[in-house]
């Protein structure tokens, strides 16, 4: 006889289950693998310095402070669950929050989608705190973006804890 999880702690999972359309394995597999722990790391990265830096972030972005800790939260935790592929879409979901209204804040600041290469500027009219470097636009959010609708949308593969437990 298989021993099973009572129903109280299966219950809240089974719920989830819709979520995911099927767990690709082979090259698909190891793309959305690659995809998604990729992913997960940058979004760790970007996450960590703003949650130890929180006060800082926020006064810089205007912001209450409560708006980015949730924020830079979704990196941080979203971008754990994105590694060992954990409620992949969920995390993916909240990740892509965080990135839609920074696309939105770079939007509303005027940026340019796609910011001219730093090297066809001409000398002085963009100067990054280190030096020249690359002109702020909201494309890189708009990228993140795409690559979370794909994660939530097509799911983390077979290589992920999401298909251990919810794969059957």
């Amino acid at each position: 006889m298989l021993y099973t999880l009572p129903i109280a702690i299966i219950f809240p999972f089974n719920l989830l289950n819709p979520l995911y359309l099927g767990f690709p394995a082979g090259m698909e597999g190891i793309a959305l693998l690659i995809l998604r722990v990729g992913t997960g790391i940058l979004f760790f990265l970007h996450g960590y310095p703003k949650i130890t830096h929180l006060q800082q972030w926020a006064s810089s972005l205007k912001m209450p402070v409560f708006l980015c800790f949730l924020s830079a939260l979704s990196m941080v935790a979203g971008g754990v669950c994105l590694v060992i592929g954990l409620l992949t879409p969920l995390a993916s979901v909240a990740i892509f929050v965080s990135m839609a209204f920074a696309a939105y804040l770079e939007i509303s600041q005027g940026l340019p989608f796609v910011a001219r290469d730093p090297y066809l500027i001409p000398e002085g009219q963009y100067e990054g705190p280190k030096g020249k470097g690359e002109p702020p636009s909201w494309e890189k959010a708009f990228m993140y973006c795409l690559i979370l609708i794909a994660l939530a949308a097509i799911g983390p593969g077979a290589f992920s804890l999401d298909a251990l437990l919810f794969g059957g």
